[in-house]
């Protein structure tokens, strides 16, 4: 007997229990391919950041922000977008463009986690109407039945159970794993935007300094022009 033979035999809900595995497949492969992108040595990324960004060279940051394409990057990129603003401008574009970022990789991971505990569920409603089933069939038969009769409503009872903890099971466990790695993400991801951040505030108060002792440089010369001519 085949592993479809016995999907037959669970009776109609297990097409609840396979539509339920097949999302649930579908919502796992999706965000474990996209972890996999999000792996950033952020340490290693906010330092060459900082060595650009010390040489004045603002293109290049951000070029190197868009070739890298991970999430932290797209955070960082962001906040260089807003250096020419205030501290506090830098900080909500970060903040901003985090929360997005964030808010993509938990994206289905509620719909994850409700069928893993929805399966079980349709498993334990496919053997209650498995049992009513055979219940049926022995009042119809008024007690007299052959155990044969009884073999369909027992299948279902038994089959829908098990196929509903199969995907149940494995649902869950991937739900709590891909869950401690969005926090992971937003564990390393904080601290990388508060060195950023950091950086950002400092390239900006050397930007000011640099632009009063022009701006004190033009005053001074404006005099000397004035009198030569």
């Amino acid at each position: 007997m085949t592993v479809f033979d016995l999907f037959l035999k669970g009776g109609p809900v297990m097409w609840f229990i396979l539509a339920a595995s097949l999302l649930a497949t579908a919502i796992i492969i999706q965000k474990l391919v996209t972890l996999s992108r999000v792996k950033t040595d952020g340490g290693k990324f906010i330092l060459q950041i900082r060595s650009v960004l010390s040489k004045g060279d603002m293109s290049a940051a951000l070029t190197m922000c868009s070739e890298a394409a991970t999430p932290l990057s797209t955070i960082l990129r962001a906040g260089l977008l807003k250096m020419k603003g205030t501290h506090q401008d830098v900080k909500d574009a970060v903040e901003s463009a985090a929360r997005m970022e964030v808010y993509k990789l938990e994206r289905g991971l509620g719909l994850l986690g409700s069928i893993a505990g929805i399966a079980p569920l349709l498993g334990f409603l496919g053997t209650v109407t498995g049992m009513i089933g055979a219940f049926r069939v022995i009042e119809v038969n008024e007690g007299v039945v052959n155990p044969q009769l009884l073999a369909s409503g027992i299948w279902e009872a038994l089959l829908t159970t098990a196929f509903g903890l199969i995907i149940g099971i494995p649902a869950y466990f991937f739900y709590n794993y891909l869950v401690n790695r969005v926090a992971h993400f937003v564990f390393e991801t904080e601290s990388s935007c508060n060195d950023f951040l950091d950086i950002a505030q400092s390239e900006q108060r050397k930007a000011q300094v640099a632009a009063k002792k022009a701006q004190l440089a033009r005053k001074q010369s404006a005099p000397q022009r004035g009198s030569q001519s």
